[in-house]
């Protein structure tokens, strides 16, 4: 059990029977009456969002989420193909399980799920990807890191701002958790 003054960014906990990630929480204290906590909670199964105020001392459950490495193979338009390293069984997703991770995943690459009383319900790529620009404006001469940046599309389709020096066909390092570029490899 966990109580609602211990939330961190990250933690699960059982909230009415469903699974909930704080992804936003804030301590309040204001001058009259007592303190409580101010949440931003996603439902790790549907994905909503919700705003909840809660008691300090209201006590929850801590969920217990596993985590798998398992490669990705391939789609088929409909379903996503991952395979657990270990005993080379085949788990097919949702696109709406897998759509926050595809902007960086390709094709071989290994992924973190996660589970939920042996159900999947996310994806996680890498924190740090390599992929190759497959379209974005030509470089000039002279183009310097500080000068800029410019939209480039990378071989998932992925859109991302890359400095003005980087050209087409260039394979470059993304921070998975913000988008952003990091470095060209």
């Amino acid at each position: 059990m966990v109580s609602a003054g211990e939330f961190r960014k990250g933690m699960t906990v059982e909230i009415d029977g469903q699974v909930w990630v704080i992804v936003d929480f804030q301590h309040v204290k204001p001058g009259k009456g007592a303190a409580f906590v101010r949440t931003k909670i996603k439902n790790v199964v549907t994905g909503n969002v919700l705003e909840r105020t809660f008691n300090p001392t209201e006590k929850f459950p801590k969920a217990h989420i596993d985590r798998k490495e398992m490669q990705y193979l391939y789609s088929d338009g409909e379903l996503y193909y991952f395979m657990d390293t270990e005993t080379y069984e085949q788990l097919p997703l949702n696109h709406d399980k897998v759509e926050d991770a595809l902007p960086y995943i390709t094709e071989n690459m290994n992924v973190t799920i996660k589970f939920f009383k042996g159900e999947a319900f996310s994806v996680e790529p890498p924190n740090f990807v390599e992929l190759t620009i497959t379209e974005t404006e030509p470089g000039f001469k002279g183009d310097t890191a500080t000068a800029g940046n410019k939209p480039a599309i990378m071989e998932t389709g992925a859109k991302i701002m890359v400095p003005l020096f980087i050209d087409t066909g260039d394979k470059i390092r993304i921070d998975t958790r913000t988008g952003e570029y990091m470095e060209r490899v």
